[in-house]
């Protein structure tokens, strides 16, 4: 939700146009976070003198999508685009309403007064701004938009107005502001009072710092300034522990250029040299120097933050041939599943050894725990679903599945001998990260499994697996969901390797794992077969979904799909339910999908399927090419490869996700874009 780009450029001659040019494309590569405003903020003067430039900040802020402000930007007839600037900061934002409706005035970014002395652009919910604009207001300061984040720029101008002395820096104001701020958040400010400079702080929203410069960056031994209390000492290698404060001396005599964003993937195409910033950060640019101070200190902090180098590929977040990116995901699912297993399975091992680095280190430790949690939200939480019951086999421990939301809400019991699991595609999901942070207090090992390097949750969890899915750019999960079901798989495999009874069950699955990506292929060879169902089904208000057993989390998954992007009703049913109320829904109008395997659960499912047709339901069936007794009781079928059955939902959850695309290609949706939902849920 939101996306945050800022760009600063120092010593590097730019002009305007080429400025707004890299923040509108900042903005462009996180639409599919979700949003439906935009904004920027640029130096407004027109003179060839820089100093009186930025003694103006420039607004420019629409409803709708980047393009629409694209559009709006280039009617701005005050604005020279020709002119050039030797040192310029720019903000943006792409905003998902959460206190106001969309439009000009709630959008970002906000700002602290009409001459626009402080604007700030923002990521998360602040729970405290009613009493913080009860203050303000008492103040004398003046409100003029329904948001929570308008606190914020206000705040600052009111320290800013009753400062100490004229030589306080912006960072000091940033880190005064924040301490009175509750909520989650990641905010970068820009001001006249300080041209030139920028500042970027996080506190449970994802805030990283793209470098660009011509100086030698180090990744390894950082030349930094630490601090203890009021003095300021400087060491040439990695800083102390009870340092709180480290400088990255670049920019100083050659150019530099600074990217802020919410996501890598708006910073990728300029560079792959990365800071991630931890919560209570507080990032400051001045004079092209990067300094980064902690609000709060805390035992074993460690005041440095290495430069990383991103391993994503600028092609990788493009449509290429696609239509849409959801359809490319889907049909990058032969090659992500592959990557989530690469290096980790030894398919030539007689054994099949399963290593997972990630956790190497705890296995011990997790071998001999008492119980499993597995916590996420939506699509995440049925990655859960579907593989609980391997886990549960392998294992030979209960498994709990547990909606983030929900089991804070109950306060669950948890213990120091329980390993709790956080599954998040982002890695920033804003109430699974309060589970993990509820789970460490208690002292339970905890494992984050994750798509995106540096997130909060794969810095926080104690250990992890990283699911290699590649950038998922779509809000509807795919690609994500699949390789979060293979990873968990694996876990469970690394789990029981040194078990001779479970051999004969680990070789099976194994050997299973081999053929994966084959089969996966043989089910997307399927699409027209899909495209023409969707015709027939497209029309339709509601939608049942029905299954058990390893296929009851496809049924809740491929439901979501079919509601997050289509809009129309649908429904995941465990079979075994039907006649305590589900029955009720099926009549010759009402389309069902049951899928039925080749498994222990197949007769049961059957008997369900018996059931639909005396009602007079139309089943759609996903079933195995070899079951001809179930295939003559449906209306449709949809034949896929066998697999062993733990594996299944992989295979089946694939004509789903087809499915979903295709009716809302033909209801006219944006797949991409589904109203009201974002990619990256960063508020609860």
């Amino acid at each position: 939700m939101c996306g945050i780009f800022a760009y600063l450029n120092y010593n590097v001659p730019r002009s305007r146009k080429h400025i707004l040019d890299t923040l509108v494309k900042g903005l462009q590569r996180l639409e599919y976070r979700g949003y439906d405003s935009a904004g920027v903020a640029v130096d407004g003067g027109n003179d060839k003198n820089w100093d009186n430039n930025s003694k103006v900040i420039q607004l420019i802020k629409k409803r709708g999508k980047v393009k629409a402000l694209q559009d709006e930007i280039y009617k701005q007839d005050s604005l020279d685009f020709d002119i050039e600037f030797e040192t310029h900061v720019g903000i943006a934002h792409t905003r998902w309403a959460t206190h106001g409706e969309p439009n000009a005035v709630n959008s970002h970014p906000q700002r602290s007064d009409k001459n626009n002395e402080f604007v700030v652009i923002h990521n998360g919910i602040i729970t405290n701004y009613k009493d913080l604009k009860k203050f303000l207001e008492s103040k004398g300061y003046e409100f003029e938009s329904e948001t929570d984040t308008e606190t914020i720029p206000k705040l600052l101008k009111y320290m800013y107005d009753n400062r100490e002395s004229d030589e306080i820096s912006l960072s000091t104001l940033v880190e005064r502001v924040t301490q009175q701020l509750e909520g989650a958040f990641a905010l970068v400010f820009k001001s006249v009072h300080f041209p030139g400079q920028v500042v970027g702080t996080r506190r449970g929203g994802p805030l990283l710092i793209g470098v660009q410069s011509k100086h030698k960056l180090s990744t390894d031994h950082i030349p930094v300034l630490y601090r203890c209390g009021k003095e300021k000492k400087a060491v040439s290698t990695l800083p102390r522990v009870d340092g709180d404060t480290c400088l990255y001396p670049i920019g100083e005599e050659t150019g530099v250029e600074y990217y802020f964003a919410s996501d890598a993937s708006a910073i990728i195409e300029h560079t792959n040299r990365v800071i991630f910033l931890e919560d209570d950060d507080v990032a400051a640019v001045v004079d092209g120097r990067l300094s980064i101070h902690r609000i709060k200190r805390t035992a074993g902090d460690d005041p440095a933050r290495a430069i990383q180098t991103l391993q994503m590929e600028l092609q990788q977040i493009m449509k290429g041939s696609y239509s849409s990116f959801m359809q490319k995901e889907i049909f990058e699912q032969p090659e992500s599943v592959v990557n989530t297993m690469r290096g980790r399975v030894n398919f030539d091992d007689f054994t099949g050894t399963v290593l997972l680095g990630g956790l190497k280190d705890h296995i011990r430790e997790i071998r001999r725990c008492r119980r499993l949690i597995v916590i996420g939200c939506g699509t995440s939480y049925h990655a859960g679903v579907a593989t609980r019951q391997i886990l549960e086999e392998l294992t030979e421990l209960p498994v709990m599945v547990e909606l983030s939301s929900d089991f804070l809400d109950r306060n669950t019991p948890v213990f120091r001998d329980d390993v709790c699991f956080f599954i998040s595609q982002s890695g920033e999901t804003a109430d699974t990260l309060m589970a993990l942070h509820y789970c460490k207090e208690r002292g339970a090992l905890t494992v984050g499994v994750t798509n995106t390097v540096g997130s909060s949750i794969s810095r926080e969890t104690d250990c992890g697996i990283h699911i290699n899915a590649g950038p998922e750019v779509g809000v509807a999960s795919t690609k994500a969901y699949t390789s979060q079901f293979v990873a968990l798989v694996m876990f469970s495999l690394m789990m029981c390797d040194d078990r001779l009874s479970m051999q004969k069950r680990r070789q099976e699955i194994i050997s299973a794992l081999r053929t994966l990506p084959d089969l996966i292929k043989e089910v997307l060879a399927l699409d027209d077969q899909i495209n023409s169902l969707a015709h027939e089904l497209y029309q339709q208000r509601s939608l049942l979904v029905m299954g058990r057993g390893f296929n009851y989390a496809t049924c809740m998954e491929g439901a979501l799909k079919i509601k997050e992007i289509t809009y129309m009703h649908s429904e995941g049913i465990l079979a075994g339910e039907l006649k305590h109320g589900p029955l009720a829904l099926v009549d010759k109008l009402m389309p069902v999908i049951m899928i039925i395997m080749k498994d222990p659960t197949h007769t049961k499912c059957q008997n369900a399927l018996q059931q639909v047709v005396a009602r007079k339901g139309r089943p759609i069936l996903i079933c195995e090419k070899n079951d001809d007794e179930s295939k003559l009781l449906a209306y449709r079928t949809i034949e896929l490869p066998h697999t062993v059955d733990c594996l299944q939902g992989v295979l089946t959850v694939i004509p789903l996700q087809l499915l979903s695309y295709h009716l809302a290609v033909l209801r006219g949706f944006d797949v991409d874009f589904p109203r009201n939902l974002a990619k990256s849920v960063t508020v609860e």
